[in-house]
């Protein structure tokens, strides 16, 4: 909705990494309002070693396509409901999952991913490449 002239702030999403050491990285790409987080990745060209595993929220179904040691959650519907060795692999992908979550709300501080993000569109990946290694060098010691 644009009111009296004025331009819409834009929602960005920024897709970000995290290893087992807790060190946030930021991918290169973002977009401006609803995009798919798959759509966001194949955007960035990370190239992906084959050893390396992937533990993923089911923003990225559909991965398996370009890379094959990956882990996401089962999705579960009303006419086939998750069994129980599905629900007990989901709650280890959960357990995993929440350090990367931690880190996502340790971002959110800097209020740059948490709000509407008001400045130059092309400054914003070089200000959250700023922030993830402020990131890393505070907490991920």
């Amino acid at each position: 909705m644009v009111l009296f002239g004025q331009e819409e702030a834009a929602h960005t999403k920024n897709p970000t990494d995290c290893r087992k050491e807790k060190q946030a990285n930021n991918c290169t790409s973002h977009s401006r309002g609803k995009t798919h987080d798959l759509k966001l990745f194949e955007r960035s060209r990370i190239k992906l070693k084959k050893k390396t595993r992937k533990e993923l929220d089911l923003g990225y179904l559909g991965m398996e396509r370009f890379h094959g040691n990956v882990r996401l959650p089962k999705k579960s519907s009303k006419l086939h409901p998750l069994t129980k060795k599905e629900m007990r692999y989901n709650k280890r992908t959960a357990r995993s999952r929440v350090l990367v979550e931690h880190v996502i709300g340790r971002i959110k501080v800097f209020r740059i991913i948490a709000e509407k993000y008001r400045n130059r569109r092309r400054r914003y990946t070089l200000r959250m490449k700023l922030i993830c290694g402020l990131y890393n060098f505070e907490y991920a010691k």
